[in-house]
């Protein structure tokens, strides 16, 4: 009995000695850098801005009614967006969180798609998905959604709508046309709050058919309706994609 106990207490502490622990990433790792600071991205409550430009969206969309957000990928203008929105609805500001984005594919056709009209959907709005789950959880997220707080409004289906008392995010506006931005705009109702996010350098539409960039040059025009553009130095994903948009 007292040899096994030694062999058992010999065992652990070999265990605990350093030399038999390895760390599986040593260090601080980041896939651009052995020792970068960008790899732990862990659920923070309180989102903080990682640049000049971001911090301006933020302080837009906290007074202002309308904001455009127009940038290049990974700037976190829908991130924000959404972290914003989820901020406005558990402090009471609004009663809706509306998600709306433009069913148009990259490039490429699926061809019909099974299902509602919310699973239909479904594909276009991940991105939204995956920064909701984040903010709420899957658990959380998917009653908000069955109770109708977390709605999902096609952008054919918004027309003669009055969205009051809403935190509306219409994501990739780059691939909506002239017209159907300034239908979405005007669905605004009192003390709601509207961001629209886009790369007008990115639409999947034909050249000379999206409206973003006319929409947001002719907004910028109006004191009270802000239009941040982020830029490559905003990028917060991998920093090779920063890279390659200065040459794509």
């Amino acid at each position: 009995m007292a040899k096994r106990s030694m062999r058992s207490k010999s065992r652990d502490s070999a265990f605990t000695t350093q030399e038999n622990v390895h760390a599986l990433f040593p260090g601080r790792w980041s896939p651009h850098d052995p020792d970068g600071q960008f790899r732990d991205r862990k659920y923070v409550k309180n989102i903080r801005a990682m640049s000049p430009a971001q911090q301006q969206l933020m302080d837009a969309i906290e007074s202002q009614s309308v904001v455009l957000a127009l940038g290049p990928a990974g700037t976190g203008k829908t991130y924000l967006a959404i972290a914003k929105a989820v901020e406005a609805l558990e402090a009471g500001r609004v009663q809706r969180i509306v998600l709306s984005r433009p069913a148009v594919e990259a490039g490429e056709s699926l061809g019909f798609l099974p299902g509602d009209l919310t699973e239909k959907l479904a594909p276009y709005l991940r991105p939204l998905y995956d920064a909701l789950t984040e903010r709420l959880g899957t658990k959380r997220l998917k009653a908000m959604l069955a109770d109708g707080i977390i709605e999902i409004a096609p952008v054919a289906y918004m027309r003669g709508r009055t969205l009051s008392e809403c935190f509306v995010v219409i994501d990739e506006a780059q691939n909506c046309t002239y017209t159907q931005i300034k239908m979405l705009l005007t669905r605004l109702g009192w003390r709601s709050t509207m961001v629209l996010t886009g790369d007008p350098d990115q639409t999947d539409l034909l050249p000379g058919i999206s409206g973003l960039a006319d929409i947001a040059a002719r907004l910028e025009k109006l004191g009270d309706v802000p239009v941040v553009r982020l830029a490559e130095g905003d990028i917060v994903r991998h920093p090779l994609v920063a890279s390659m948009l200065t040459v794509l």
